[in-house]
């Protein structure tokens, strides 16, 4: 009897362990994606925004809609590999390498989309805090972000996520 016991507990142990190294094979390509909307606040020098966010994220590829609290169009960012584009309200389209440099060109401040994806997931990014941003974590939804001020040297950027996906 012991030894059908020993046998039952080392069968769970095995599933169990088994059962985690399967889940950590397929967990790094999904938390590479980020599907979220909320709302924005950004504060650069003497402007000032409030507005909505829907952003998905993947390996190659964001695309960024932003928009006034009544739903109006002020800017989409994509990136697709090594091009960026922002199309304005006008409509006027930009065209760059990274997002940051076309941000602080056509809004009037550099939007860290290198990195935010972590940063969004509560993991802190070491290449965006080199270069001088702060985050705070303000409050959680369960496991994930859900309030984060980010700050840089004048300017202030706030996020309120409403949605996951």
């Amino acid at each position: 009897m012991a030894i059908a016991l020993r046998r039952a507990a080392a069968y769970a142990l095995a599933s169990l362990l088994l059962g985690g190294c399967a889940q950590l094979e397929t967990r790094p390509a999904r938390e590479a994606e980020v599907d979220l909307a909320g709302r924005l606040a950004a504060r650069y020098g003497e402007e000032s925004f409030t507005g909505n966010i829907a952003w998905r994220h993947a390996k190659d590829f964001d695309e960024m809609l932003i928009t006034t609290p009544l739903g109006q169009g002020v800017a989409r960012i994509v990136r697709e590999g090594d091009q960026v584009t922002l199309t304005t309200a006008e409509p006027r389209e930009y065209h760059a390498a990274d997002v940051e440099s076309l941000t602080q060109q056509v809004l009037g401040f550099r939007l860290p989309l290198d990195g935010l994806a972590d940063w969004v997931r509560g993991r802190p990014s070491p290449d965006l805090e080199r270069r001088g941003w702060k985050i705070e974590y303000q409050e959680y939804a369960g496991e994930l972000p859900s309030r984060l001020r980010l700050l840089y040297p004048g300017i202030e950027l706030r996020l309120i996520i409403s949605r996951w996906q």
